[in-house]
């Protein structure tokens, strides 16, 4: 079989990026080799794993094993009985901690002995790329590279941190605190800024290898769903809207037509209750999206018909 190089971005989605473990696996059994990867959110998780060495198969042992219930980790504040979510929300800015996914993550990443940036990099330069938004300073975090402008060492930050500000859904995790010289910066998901930052990898001229974008679709609430009962209510609705707004952002014909868009099936980003059937049916529609985009794509015709220009 021959070896084709990509590049590959992954949008944010919450707990339906599992989705996005069946695209891979497909994409490794056709031959391809990732090189530079991305990913915001839920997909900053699935590009970290990428990166530091694991395989299509190995993510999908990893998701068979999650208890995504874990994922919902409060602190004291948070876990005061009734009142915990409320008081999280106004003390910590988040009904849930985030600290179980980044000591879960920091854990695969040592397996593989690989947890800094310095340690996925080439002559000081990250293979991997990871979205993040600083609302101190309202714009985006590209990590590591922008940390440079915070008088911090890229290569020193550690990958499992990156990826929990990634991750941080306003509101429902508690956002992450980044400290600088002369002052501090919060820190939450990416997808409020770029969910889909499929841009990234772009040069000038004709790239040597193409840029695959990982896209999710049709995670929408239902009108009875989306019924504000109270200010948690109000405050996850938001959330849940902020992860889900780039399924209605258009994208141009060069985009489009290196993305695959991987059915969802009204699955919620913070459905973490999700049961093994509906983590096998999404790793199945990502596996199938992948192999019909295989079948069609064609590199050359890409290069012909938006870069030659």
């Amino acid at each position: 079989m021959r070896m084709m190089k990509t590049d590959a971005v992954f949008e944010g989605g919450g707990v339906r990026a599992i989705a996005f473990a069946g695209a891979v696996c497909c994409f490794e059994d056709h031959g391809y080799k990732w090189q530079r990867i991305a990913g915001t959110s839920a997909g900053s998780i699935v590009a970290a794993l990428l990166a530091v060495g694991y395989t299509g198969r190995e993510l999908k042992e990893i998701i068979e094993d999650i208890d995504y219930r874990q994922f919902m980790d409060k602190d004291g504040i948070q876990s005061v009985p009734l009142v915990g979510g409320l008081l999280g929300l106004i003390v910590h800015k988040g009904i849930h901690s985030g600290n179980y996914l980044e000591q879960w993550i920091g854990s695969l990443l040592q397996a593989k002995g690989k947890t800094k940036f310095r340690d996925v990099s080439e002559k000081k330069r990250s293979r991997l790329k990871i979205i993040a938004a600083d609302v101190t300073r309202k714009e985006i975090l590209i990590l590591p590279d922008d940390l440079a402008r915070y008088g911090i060492n890229p290569m020193d930050f550690e990958i499992a941190r990156a990826v929990r500000m990634s991750s941080s859904i306003p509101f429902y995790f508690s956002p992450v605190l980044l400290a600088y010289h002369g002052g501090k910066s919060v820190v939450v998901d990416g997808g409020i800024l770029s969910n889909f930052p499929i841009w990234l990898f772009d040069v000038k001229g004709i790239p040597r290898w193409p840029t695959i974008g990982f896209k999710l679709t049709g995670g929408r609430q239902t009108q009875r769903e989306q019924c504000i009962k109270g200010v948690l209510s109000y405050a996850l609705d938001i959330a849940e809207t902020i992860i889900d707004r780039n399924e209605e952002i258009y994208l141009n014909d060069k985009d489009a037509v290196r993305t695959i868009s991987i059915p969802t099936f009204g699955i919620k980003a913070t459905r973490f209750d999700i049961t093994r059937e509906e983590c096998r049916k999404l790793y199945d529609s990502g596996y199938n999206k992948a192999k019909e985009f295989i079948r069609s794509w064609d590199f050359e015709g890409y290069i012909n018909r938006y870069r030659r220009r």
